[in-house]
């Protein structure tokens, strides 16, 4: 089965007016289709950059980058990107902000209209569509953004801290929603957190990177029991306690080697 990510030997340099910064050095990674993968590391390792990479955002100074098959050349409709802020449109409706994906591919027809007011009402925004982005607290406004991304079908989603300025217990709410989601529709993820324990709970896998430059220093495989659990009642097993001080020690490690 080809990977939905294939990352061979992605290096790159941030170049400044004096000085360049080795941001990243030789990356490989295979993320396969329907899996969940988190990328974690000491802050200044790289996620970002990798994700950007991986989205098409940014060309790697060496190496390739494949997604769903094909070399990554630019920004893919096959991809979707789920960032920090909503960016939600403040004088377009609920439902408008969430079509706005569909328009801007131009696939917007009133099947994809009606799939997304499913998608709302399976979120619990039903009945909010016709309401404004101020209307709404932190955590619907994310909702939003993830139909907006959803609506388009994407084979791949990255996640660029997506919950991190919410509310902690709204932030778990959305982590066991877009988790769900995500799984029931094979939808594949990588997500970029600075939270090990959601990384742990959501994941398949969870990558940790080496800083100065960033390297994939160890992979976590999560076990079953923990994957087969909704992430807000996986933190409550007793596995998941050790697998959290593994992967602490060692991003620890790493920081202090670095």
């Amino acid at each position: 089965m080809e990977p939905a990510i294939r990352l061979n030997d992605i290096t790159h340099a941030y170049l400044g007016e004096q000085a360049a910064y080795l941001a990243l050095e030789k990356v490989n990674l295979s993320v396969m289709p329907g899996e969940f993968v988190s990328l974690v590391g000491p802050s200044g390792c790289g996620k970002t950059t990798l994700l950007s990479i991986v989205a098409g955002l940014l060309v790697p100074s060496r190496g390739e980058a494949g997604v769903l098959g094909r070399p990554v050349t630019g920004p893919s409709p096959g991809v979707g990107y789920m960032l920090q802020s909503d960016y939600l449109f403040p004088w377009r409706t609920i439902l408008d902000n969430a079509l706005l994906g569909l328009e801007l591919t131009g696939r917007l027809d009133e099947a994809g209209r009606e799939k997304t007011r499913a998608l709302l009402a399976d979120m619990g925004l039903g009945g909010k569509e016709n309401a404004l982005p101020s209307e709404l607290s932190g955590g619907m406004r994310q909702r939003v953004a993830l139909v907006r991304t959803l609506a388009t079908d994407p084979a791949l989603l990255l996640l660029d801290e997506p919950f991190s300025a919410l509310d902690y217990q709204i932030k778990l709410q959305l982590e066991d929603l877009v988790s769900e989601t995500l799984r029931r529709r094979g939808t594949t993820a990588l997500l970029v957190t600075h939270d090990l324990s959601e990384a742990i709970a959501v994941s398949d896998r969870v990558v940790l990177l080496d800083r100065n430059p960033g390297r994939v220093r160890r992979i976590f495989e999560i076990p079953a029991s923990i994957r087969q659990t909704p992430p807000l009642y996986a933190r409550d097993l007793p596995e998941f306690a050790g697998l959290f001080h593994q992967v602490w020690k060692e991003m620890e490690q790493a920081g202090q080697e670095n």
